[in-house]
C-alpha cells in the first residue's frame, strides 16, 4: 500500500528543508506545492540579492504562504553576507555598547534587508546567556553573560525584528550558554538544576515571550534534571511543560536542525529523530542543510508510519502543522521596506570597539592575523582587518606553528599588530601572545569572546567583541588603520 496522501501531507505540513545550489530545483517547489512547510537558506543557496529574490519568488508561486527561513544573526553568522562579512556588528558588540534602542535598529535593519528579498523567517535572535568562556559554538553570538542584559537585549531584537513583518526565532531554548561542546558535533550536557536554568538562562526566554516572538527554536543539549538521556529537543519536560506552561509561549517551536550529531546520533537517525521530536512538542522540524528529495520522503514516510504504529497521536501533528501554518500566514503578508542604510552597521560596530593600552603610531605596523577554526554554524566567512587595512603589511600564521624569532625579523622595527579570535582557547593563542609580548611591542586585537582572559604584557589590548566586516572596519579604524 502506498502513503496516505492526507497524512503526506500533513507530516510535510511541519516541515523545513533545504536544496542545494542558488535556484530552487524542480522538487525543492514541487514538495512546496505538495504541503512542505518551507525552505531554509543557507550560503550555498544565495550569490546575489536579485537571485536570492527570484529564489523565493519561484517557492511562493507554488504555494503563497510558504516559509522561506534563513539564520541571519549579524555578526559572525551571516548567510546573505557569507562572501564578505556581515555589515553589522552581532550580539556581543550590541550587548557591549548596550543601548536597546541601537539593538532594536540594527535588527530593524537585517529584518528590512530580508523581507525586501522574499525572506519570512530569521532564525535569529540567538539569546542564550553565554556563561562559559570556553563555549565553542555560541560565544560572540550571544548578548553577553549578564542574563538581565540578554534579555532586554533580546526583547529588543525581537521587536526590531518583527517590526518588519519577518517572524523572530529566539534560540537555543532552554540555553546553550553554559556549554563546553558543539552540539553539531556531540550532545553536550548542562548540569544544572531547574533553579540555576530559571536564574540564568530563562530570562532572555521569558523577556521575548512577553515581547511576542513568533517562535522558539529548541537546543540539542542534554540538562539531566530535565531531559534524563537526550537532547531537550526530545523533552515534553522542556517543550511543553517548561516552555508552554510555565513561560506561556503559544507561537511555533522549531527544531534546531535535525541533521547535527545532538539530534541525530540521540534518536538514530534525522527521520526518528523527527518523531521524537513532534512527540515532545516541537511543531516546525528543521531538517538541516544536507537536503535531497529522498531524505525528505524518507523523513515523512517516518512521520507516517509513527502516526500508524502509535509513536504519534494525529492530534500532536494535526496541532504542529497548524502552528507551522499560523507563523506562515502572520508573514506571508511581509513585503519590501525601505532598507536603513547598512552605516548603522559600521557605526554600531565603532561604539563596541575596547581598546585598553596605547595604540599610537601603528600606521606602518605588521598585522598578523592568527588563523582559527570556524563552526558549522559561522561557516567560512572571511574576517580580520585585511580588507580593511590602508598601508600595513597583513600575514597569516597558525599559532601553534608560529615562529616568534622570524616574526620579530619579518617585524623589524615596526610594532607587531596580533589579531586573532577566541585567543584563550585558540591552540597556541595565549602562549604565543606571551612570547612575543616579552620581547617585542605587540597590539592584540581579540575579535571573538574575550572572557576573561587578558594578555599581561600587550602594549594594548583591543577586543571588538565579534568578527564580522563591520566589527573589522572598526577595530581597523580605532588602531588608525584604515580611513
Amino acid at each position: 500500500m502506498g502513503t496516505d496522501p492526507g497524512l503526506r501531507r500533513l507530516a510535510l505540513g511541519t516541515l523545513l528543508a533545504a536544496y542545494p545550489g542558488p535556484v530552487p530545483p524542480g522538487w525543492a517547489v514541487d514538495l512546496v506545492a505538495e504541503g512542505l512547510a518551507g525552505h531554509t537558506l543557507f550560503g550555498t543557496n544565495v550569490h546575489d540579492p536579485a537571485q536570492v529574490a527570484a529564489s523565493t519568488a519561484a517557492l511562493r508561486a507554488a504555494r503563497p504562504d510558504v516559509l522561506v527561513a534563513i539564520d541571519e544573526e549579524g555578526g559572525d553568522v551571516t548567510r546573505l553576507a557569507h562572501a564578505t562579512g556581515s555589515p553589522y556588528p552581532g550580539n556581543a558588540a550590541l550587548g557591549a555598547v548596550d543601548d536597546p534602542a541601537l539593538t532594536g535598529r540594527v535588527y530593524a535593519a537585517i529584518g528590512a534587508e530580508l523581507a525586501a528579498l522574499g525572506i519570512t523567517v530569521d532564525l535569529a535572535p540567538t539569546v542564550d546567556v553565554n556563561t562559559a568562556d570556553e563555549n565553542p559554538v555560541i560565544g560572540t553570538r550571544s548578548f553577553g553573560a549578564d542574563p538581565t542584559r540578554v534579555a532586554v537585549h533580546s526583547a529588543a531584537a525581537v521587536a526590531g525584528l518583527q517590526s518588519t513583518g519577518v517572524a523572530a526565532c529566539a534560540k537555543h531554548f532552554p540555553g546553550h550558554g553554559a556549554t563546553v561542546a558543539d552540539s553539531h558535533h556531540e550532545l553536550p550536557t548542562v548540569e544544572a538544576s531547574p533553579a540555576v536554568l530559571r536564574e540564568r538562562d530563562l530570562p532572555p526566554f521569558a523577556a521575548v515571550v512577553d515581547a511576542g516572538v513568533a517562535s522558539i527554536m529548541t537546543a540539542h543539549i542534554r540538562v539531566p534534571a530535565l531531559t534524563g538521556d537526550g537532547p531537550a529537543t526530545f523533552s515534553r519536560a522542556v517543550l511543553v511543560d517548561l516552555l508552554r506552561r510555565e513561560l506561556g509561549f503559544t507561537g511555533a517551536v522549531i527544531t534546531d536542525a535535525l541533521e547535527m550529531k545532538g539530534a541525530a546520533l540521540a534518536a538514530g537517525g534525522v527521520g526518528p529523530a523527527a518523531v521524537l521530536a513532534l512527540a515532545a512538542g516541537a511543531d516546525l522540524l528543521c531538517i538541516g542543510a544536507r537536503v535531497d528529495a529522498g531524505l525528505v520522503e524518507r523523513v515523512t514516510a517516518e512521520i507516517v508510519a509513527a502516526l500508524g504504529d502509535g509513536r504519534l497521536d494525529r492530534a500532536r501533528v494535526e496541532q504542529a502543522a497548524g502552528r507551522a501554518a499560523a507563523l506562515a500566514a502572520a508573514t506571508r503578508a511581509a513585503g519590501p521596506s525601505p532598507i536603513t542604510p547598512i552605516d548603522l552597521g559600521y557605526a554600531a560596530a565603532r561604539r563596541a570597539v575596547r581598546v585598553e593600552g596605547d595604540v599610537a603610531g601603528l600606521g606602518r605596523s605588521l598585522v598578523v592575523r592568527l588563523d582559527a577554526a570556524t563552526t558549522i554554524a559561522q561557516g567560512r566567512v572571511p574576517w580580520g582587518l585585511g580588507p580593511h587595512l590602508a598601508g600595513p603589511e597583513e600575514i597569516r600564521v597558525v599559532a601553534a606553528e608560529a615562529d616568534v624569532a622570524a616574526l620579530r625579523a619579518r617585524a623589524g622595527e615596526r610594532p607587531i599588530v596580533l589579531v586573532g579570535r577566541h585567543l584563550h582557547r585558540l591552540p597556541g593563542g595565549a602562549a604565543l601572545v606571551d612570547a612575543l609580548t616579552a620581547v617585542h611591542p605587540v597590539v592584540v586585537v581579540e575579535m571573538g569572546w574575550p572572557g576573561r582572559w587578558r594578555p599581561t604584557s600587550a602594549r594594548a589590548f583591543v577586543t571588538t567583541y565579534g568578527a564580522s566586516h563591520a566589527n573589522g572596519r572598526a577595530a581597523a579604524q580605532a588602531l588608525g588603520l584604515a580611513p
